[in-house]
């Protein structure tokens, strides 16, 4: 593959809800520009692009794909993102590898939760965006409607490139003809709406357009910088199983589609500096990985890289900001699927695909000046499962798959609770189950799911002057002696855990100090109320006493961490429950039942807006343990048409009677353990 210009590549994402036909148009467009020989199928399980067992199965996509092809001069980079809002990290980070956004709509299925959720995400983002109305030849469909809802959702930037023609067999292009007829509305209307919305946001071709003296040249190389601008969003009509609307999308990407020299330009931020990345080959070579795949087969990683800046080839180093010595790329490839093609080099504007190196994503590769660059923001994992293996011993294993899992997908983790549960974060309970089918089936590990203990933590409102405690052991040899005085103090909330000494002589020798400290730090870490870590305190070693023989550094430690466990419970101890920020996006008839389950949850409500499209955000702070299993409750509540996205906002004391709950829960819990052993 020859170099290519910058000016000639189109980077676009398919994005939108499930079975719009994101994967089908895909696969028209490789079959019509020639890349593949037969067109591919999600029904028949023929796709190049559903190529993970699970998404053929159900098909429907789970993770992004990529695929290019070329139309006359002009270079194509697709990604084929998945619709399910599971998956939406895949598809929000191929977001940042793009200049345009296509929306793809089912006409008989309209404007579904994640259509909105994407559309918006892209528009947020600040790509260019395109809409597609597929699946045109679905009976009963009402198309007028469906633009209408698409104008009304979206705005009035939205006009038709081309309508529907002859019942929906072939479409009409809107820019090139005055005048013809459609299937709805008017190819005249159309054209002058089309026109109109594109020399808008020019006041020069404006005034060309209302004198009659605007050429349709000027017109045509005006639109893909009000596509960049956000000013115009192209509709255009699809059936891409029945080659209906392929040809013209294809070629309305040369006009209606920015280039990665007028659609959005990203910023390298460095600690001196801020530097607009131009699309130029002969500038520093600066990339972006946005995707990682690990081949099921070879198990070979795969990064595919968005190119900003330069040009990359075999022979240069790549640096970043956790890699300063530099790296050998290897090969550079073209991902189709699941193939990889080799290329000579990656030039700005391209997406390129490496293999068999230790990056992450989000993170920016150079050759001499690196930094970061902004990606679409991606909602916080919330909703979580503790897991224990099934199998003793593989748990080594487990943390591998599962740590990989979460390199590929930006919306999924793994950590290790306070507790030491293995715990899973991901944006819903498929996401999670999905991936622990695969890993049950590819890797035969398979484990057991529960929810995890939500994070309380302890703290103390009062003060415990003058606490004594005097650990003392002989065991027939040298003993174990450590008696030590402290004070228990709050701190203020968020700073944390402060141990002065105190001491003025010599009652605890200066080395056995320390180890009073170590001793609190351990009873802080193991809870003393019930079990949670102990955080906002002050100690203060006020005294102490030495044995010349049997004092040691563990008895100290001891002395310390009883103390301290005396001195907690008398200083009016409580426990603190995180509270969340949470947002829930409803259709408006269902806010009153949500905002009464809320109130239900304890939550305490921060205000609503109504967004285009019969749809409606409730804001509201509410406990961290009263919505851990707000996703099944709230798809029953909106027939699965709801969607909630929460962050950590603080912590609170938790209420009297749920304290005492929580704490005789963790009583029997120690009772239990203490049985089985």
């Amino acid at each position: 593959m020859a170099d290519l210009k910058p000016g000639n590549i189109r980077n676009i994402v398919l994005a939108g809800h499930p079975h719009g036909g994101k994967t089908s148009l895909a696969e028209a467009l490789l079959f019509k520009a020639g890349v593949t020989k037969r067109l591919g199928s999600v029904p028949d399980k023929t796709s190049i692009l559903d190529f993970h067992e699970e998404e053929r199965e159900k098909q429907t996509s789970h993770d992004s794909a990529l695929c290019y092809l070329t139309h006359g001069d002009y270079h194509v980079n697709i990604i084929d993102a998945p619709g399910m809002a599971a998956f939406c990290g895949p598809a929000i980070s191929a977001l940042g590898a793009c200049e345009t956004a296509v929306i793809v709509i089912s006409a008989a299925n309209g404007i579904q939760v994640n259509t909105r959720k994407m559309f918006h995400r892209a528009k947020e983002y600040g790509i260019g965006m395109w809409v597609v109305i597929n699946h045109i030849d679905a009976p009963n469909v009402d198309l007028a409607e469906v633009v209408g809802a698409v104008q009304e959702t979206f705005g009035g930037q939205c006009v038709p490139l081309n309508l529907p023609h002859g019942s929906g067999k072939s479409v009409v292009d809107c820019f090139k003809n005055e005048s013809g007829d459609a299937d709805f509305s008017t190819v005249a209307d159309a054209h002058t709406t089309l026109l109109e919305t594109i020399v808008s946001a020019d006041e020069v071709l404006m005034e060309k357009y209302l004198g009659g003296e605007l050429s349709d040249d000027e017109a045509l190389a005006a639109a893909s910088k009000a596509v960049a601008d956000g000013e115009l969003v192209p509709i255009l009509f699809t059936d891409a199983l029945h080659d209906v609307g392929i040809a013209e999308f294809l070629d309305a990407l040369v006009a209606f589609c920015p280039s990665p020299v007028d659609g959005k330009q990203r910023t390298l931020v460095s600690d001196e500096k801020e530097t607009v990345l131009a699309a130029d080959v002969n500038g520093p070579f600066v990339g972006q990985v946005f995707k990682i795949s690990t081949d099921a087969k070879s198990h070979i990683k795969y990064l595919d890289v968005r190119v900003f800046s330069g040009k990359l080839t075999t022979d240069m180093q790549l640096k970043s900001e956790k890699e300063h010595k530099g790296v050998r790329p290897g090969q550079i490839t073209k991902s189709l699927g699941t193939e990889h093609h080799d290329i000579e080099s990656g030039v700005a504007g391209d997406i390129i695909t490496l293999a068999k190196l230790d990056f992450a994503i989000g993170e920016v590769l150079y050759d001499k000046e690196g930094g970061t660059i902004a990606q679409p923001k991606l909602p916080v994992p919330m909703f979580a499962l503790a897991l224990e293996s099934k199998s003793h011993g593989d748990e080594d294993k487990i943390n591998a798959t599962l740590k990989r899992y979460a390199e590929e997908d930006p919306c999924f983790s793994l950590d290790h609770s306070d507790s030491g549960e293995m715990v899973v974060h991901g944006v819903g309970e498929l996401q999670i189950k999905t991936y622990l089918n695969r890993m049950a089936a590819h890797q035969k590990l398979e484990v057991t799911t529960k929810p995890p203990r939500i994070p309380y933590r302890e703290t103390i409102t009062g003060s415990a002057m003058n606490i004594e405690y005097t650990h003392k052991k002989q065991s027939g040899g040298s003993g174990q002696f450590g008696r030590v005085f402290i004070n228990v103090l709050p701190a203020e909330r968020g700073e944390g855990y402060e141990f002065i000494d105190k001491i003025f002589g010599g009652s605890i020798d200066q080395a056995y100090r320390p180890s009073v400290d170590k001793g609190v730090r351990a009873q802080m870490a193991a809870g003393v109320l019930a079990g949670y870590p102990v955080v906002d305190v002050k100690v203060e070693l006020i005294d102490g006493k030495t044995h010349p023989v049997d004092s040691k550094d563990i008895a100290f430690q001891i002395a310390g961490r009883g103390a301290f466990r005396e001195g907690f419970m008398k200083a009016k101890p409580v426990l603190l429950e995180p509270i969340v920020d949470i947002e829930v996006t409803v259709p408006s008839e269902n806010v009153g039942d949500i905002q009464g389950d809320l109130a239900s949850r304890r939550g305490r409500p921060q205000g609503q807006e109504v967004l285009p499209g019969n749809f409606t955000v409730i804001r509201a702070i509410v406990p961290l343990a009263e919505v851990a299993d707000y996703n099944s409750r709230l798809s029953s509540i909106t027939g699965g048409q709801g969607s909630y996205t929460m962050e950590l906002s603080h912590y609170e004391n938790v209420p009297g009677n749920v304290q005492q709950q929580i704490i005789d829960q963790h009583k029997r819990e120690v009772e239990a353990d203490a049985a089985a052993h």
